[in-house]
């Protein structure tokens, strides 16, 4: 079946088969959030975006293929509860921005807007997008064989960016990095997947970016 980025909590993950990187995603309660798995098709090396939550049923997402990095896209909680598991039991190193690693519940590596994630033969660009927290990253994958695929945490959502808890300040920096560093730079069919909920293109929400700003939310 055709990958459409449609799951729920308790349900079966939808899988993604680029030529280079298949990508897995599962929705984990209570909070339904998105996690996903990155795994590289030459050498089966994995990497998990967001522990977020049920760290048993990650671990057997990952199973017997070992896990060699996990990545939080941010420092809330919702996105962090099972990273101590999941680390403690693959020896996955854990990395975050910055700005954000004193949020989190274990020492982890640390990224800054532009490093690159190496994943087997594939790579990871990380984005800081400053707002919904100081240390927010997209991870972007720039596929040689179609479109870009880009992991946006928290940071935009199909019909808007993440909360910004009606801080003008923060939705500034949050709608200006949005619209900059992702929509600026980035073609329409870049597919995106955030960290709840359904995915999106850059196309299809494209046209609304300014009603967004306007309405500061």
């Amino acid at each position: 079946m055709a990958y459409t980025g449609n799951v729920a909590t308790g349900g079966a993950p939808d899988v993604r088969e680029l030529d280079a990187l298949t990508i897995t995603k599962v929705s984990v309660g209570p909070m339904e959030n998105n996690a996903y798995l990155l795994r590289c098709r030459a050498t089966g090396d994995q990497l998990l975006i967001d522990a977020a939550n049920e760290a048993p049923r990650l671990l057997e997402l990952v199973g017997d293929g070992g896990l060699a990095t996990v990545v939080t896209t941010h420092r809330h909680m919702d996105h962090w509860v099972a990273l101590e598991e999941v680390v403690a039991k693959t020896g996955a190193r854990s990395v975050v921005h910055a700005a954000d690693a004193e949020g989190l519940p274990i020492d982890s590596e640390t990224l800054t807007d532009g490093d690159t994630i190496r994943l087997g033969d594939c790579a990871l660009e990380v984005i800081h997008i400053v707002g919904h927290t100081p240390g927010s990253v997209a991870l972007l994958y720039r596929d040689p064989a179609g479109f870009p695929h880009l992991f946006t945490g928290d940071s935009l959502f199909p019909g808007g960016v993440g909360n910004t808890e009606k801080d003008p300040e923060r939705f500034a920096s949050l709608i200006d990095d949005v619209e900059h560093k992702l929509f600026d730079r980035l073609p329409d069919d870049t597919w995106f997947y955030p960290g709840h909920g359904k995915d999106s293109t850059l196309g299809a929400e494209r046209p609304a970016v300014p009603e967004w700003r306007a309405r500061g939310w």
